[in-house]
């Protein structure tokens, strides 16, 4: 069976990866010299895999640089995210487990660490601490990439996914300091930090309140430019035997706005309801598709909106700009103008809007298709 050229739902970084040269090249560069960056941009656009194709490229090119990717949305509590902290910079500082044991037992001077090793030990290796330890020694802990490095004569890279989530982590504004003081001292060690939710790692990173205030170089992610979609899109089905002309092939990125996931869906819908050359229909059939499979996700997000707020959406779908107009606010029952700039923040906040010189857009094109036909009846055909 032919396996689909376009993929969406997890990270891409081969074959699959399209255009970011240039940002592939920059956080590469950043990174090999010890720059500290921060990715970010809105859900799924791709940062993920761009950090994941970094990476990779890293891993090939680079023997002496040792890297660690870690996603912080897996943990609850501090204590977890040190001691997953603690494993992985061990594990990525050598390929034998022999030596992280050894490793493990040599670093540490205030901390003793307990160490479980099952029948496979790359799967199976764990470090833990006792809590009250680690509490009174995390900067062990925090410095430990930048120890290794010195000792193995090597350089760290660091990546952390979902890095606003430490803000969920108990007592988190003190461990927040912590990390930024021990961290900015770092030679040896460069840290990718990035995260899901734009509006929070816009405020971690450009706040002049926050600890992780100017940490770094910050890098606001763009949409990959809808000539380079097409490019991708034509060639996808040239190579799994099929063909799109580029007068429908550029229809896709239209449709989604170039949002990276979006276009990758419906690409992938519209390869996998075609034979041989893509129809107009095939396209059209695809795009319902698209939008019925996300329809649960789209009730649960319009639950979770009051209903002044709904009417601000549908404001900003009719194209209004001037949200705390009279007109404006009696035609849509959006209420008082503070109604009105509390739900606007409020919808910037949770990434569902952007505000880019005074205009307005929602951040999910497909959400936007669906909402017209929820709520203005309007079915978009080609």
């Amino acid at each position: 069976m032919v396996k689909s050229p376009f993929i969406y739902g997890f990270t891409v970084s081969e074959n699959n990866f399209t255009n970011r040269e240039n940002e592939v090249l920059s956080l590469k560069f950043n990174l090999l010299q010890g720059i500290n960056t921060a990715v970010i941009s809105p859900r799924r656009w791709g940062k993920s895999s761009l950090v994941e194709k970094v990476i990779d490229e890293i891993n090939k090119e680079e023997k002496a640089v040792k890297t660690v990717v870690m996603d912080l949305f897996s943990y609850a509590r501090e204590e977890e995210f040190l001691e997953a902290f603690a494993r992985e910079t061990i594990k990525a500082s050598s390929t034998k487990w022999e030596d992280w044991v050894r490793t493990a037992k040599e670093v540490f001077k205030q901390l003793v660490p307990s160490l479980t090793i099952g029948i496979d030990p790359k799967i199976d290796f764990n470090i833990g601490f006792h809590w009250g330890d680690l509490k009174k020694h995390r900067n062990e802990i925090l410095d430990l990439p930048e120890i290794i490095a010195k000792k193995k004569k090597v350089r760290f890279v660091i990546c952390i996914d979902e890095f606003q989530n430490v803000a969920s982590f108990p007592a988190f504004e003190t461990f927040e300091k912590q990390m930024r003081a021990v961290w900015q001292r770092h030679k040896n060690v460069s840290y990718c930090i990035y995260g899901s939710k734009r509006h929070m790692m816009i405020d971690i990173f450009n706040n002049s309140s926050k600890p992780f205030y100017r940490f770094g170089d910050i890098m606001l992610l763009p949409k990959i430019k809808e000539e380079k979609w097409v490019k991708f899109i034509v060639e996808g089905f040239r190579k799994t035997g099929k063909e799109i002309s580029e007068n429908l092939a550029v229809k896709i990125p239209q449709l989604m706005k170039n949002h990276s996931w979006y276009v990758q869906q419906l690409s992938h819908y519209t390869w996998q309801k075609s034979n041989k050359k893509v129809t107009k229909d095939e396209l059209n059939s695809a795009l319902q598709e698209l939008i019925h499979a996300n329809t649960p996700l789209y009730h649960r997000e319009i639950e979770g909106l009051s209903s002044t707020q709904v009417n601000l959406v549908k404001a900003i779908v009719k194209g209004e700009n001037k949200l705390t107009s009279a007109r404006v606010m009696n035609e849509y029952k959006l209420g008082t103008p503070r109604n009105v700039s509390k739900n606007r923040d409020s919808l910037i906040a949770d990434d569902m809007l952007n505000q880019d010189e005074k205009k307005f857009e929602l951040l999910d094109p497909a959400f936007e298709l669906w909402f017209n036909k929820q709520y203005f009846k309007i079915d978009y055909t080609l």
